[in-house]
């Protein structure tokens, strides 16, 4: 163990002034230029509406509440982090896509119709605590880091190339997380849910009703295979001791009447 930690120290030595993990990623981005880039993402997310036609709050105030309610609810447990910084804020997409996802700095995206899909307010909850998990770890700066290298992401730090963090912002629409990344992100699922009113293993409850499923959604091509994610989200809720009794049904069934057909 020490060794390791000798290793880690001497990887990250060099690059002082960056964020390095626990496995020796670099990831040279700050948590603050993390909320920047995911600004300019959202910025472009909307600029976008053929591509991304995201519902208006004001028209449908009951459905933002209920699901904002349910990130807020999650993130407001106090093992999320950076909590303080990054807005957590979610918009719902008017499209028949299975799929959400999350830009850096915490601004998080669900599709309609993968609301439609799930059955339960728990699966709903393991799917944004999921994605909040890909923010919170700081997953698409990490990638990004890999991507680019590190010298072009510390020119762009230094004030260098003003049109790159555009062309970042652009990447991140398409940006593949690690299957590392995605099993991170099931465990913090769990970890983010143990004290809400959610099952714990609403990840687990998402898997399994789609594992079977004839056409999965293409998200899953890269990810790790879901029957092992099944028990791994549940092994890991039991031994955390996390509450895994469903939560009550209507306000999530209320919640899908709520959004367009």
């Amino acid at each position: 163990m020490k060794s390791t930690a000798v290793r880690i120290f001497l990887l990250c030595l060099p690059l002082y002034f960056t964020a390095c993990s626990e496995d020796g990623d670099f990831n040279v981005f700050s948590t603050q230029q993390d909320l920047e880039l995911g600004q300019q993402t959202d910025q472009q997310i909307r600029s976008e509406p053929q591509e991304f036609p995201i519902l208006d709050p004001q028209d449908y105030p009951q459905a933002y509440a209920y699901l904002q309610g349910m990130v807020d609810e999650i993130v407001s447990q106090g093992n999320v982090p950076y909590a303080d910084l990054f807005p957590y804020e979610v918009a719902i997409i008017n499209k028949d896509v299975e799929n959400a996802f999350a830009t850096p700095g915490g601004f998080l995206y669900v599709y309609t119709g993968l609301v439609q899909r799930l059955e339960t307010g728990d699966q709903l909850a393991g799917v944004m605590a999921h994605e909040i998990a890909h923010s919170a770890e700081r997953h698409s700066t990490d990638q990004l880091t890999k991507q680019y290298g590190i010298s072009t992401l510390l020119s762009l730090i230094s004030g260098g190339d003003p049109g790159l963090l555009s062309q970042i912002a652009s990447g991140l629409l398409t940006l593949q997380f690690s299957r590392s990344d995605e099993s991170e992100a099931d465990d913090r699922s769990v970890d983010y849910l143990c004290e809400t009113d959610y099952a714990a293993n609403g990840a687990a409850g998402f898997f399994e009703m789609i594992q079977d499923s004839i056409n999965p959604p293409a998200f899953l091509s890269t990810h790790p295979n879901p029957d092992d994610r099944v028990q791994e989200i549940n092994q890991r809720a039991i031994d955390k001791n996390c509450d895994t009794n469903t939560a009550e049904l209507a306000p999530f069934q209320q919640f899908q009447r709520n959004l367009p057909k």
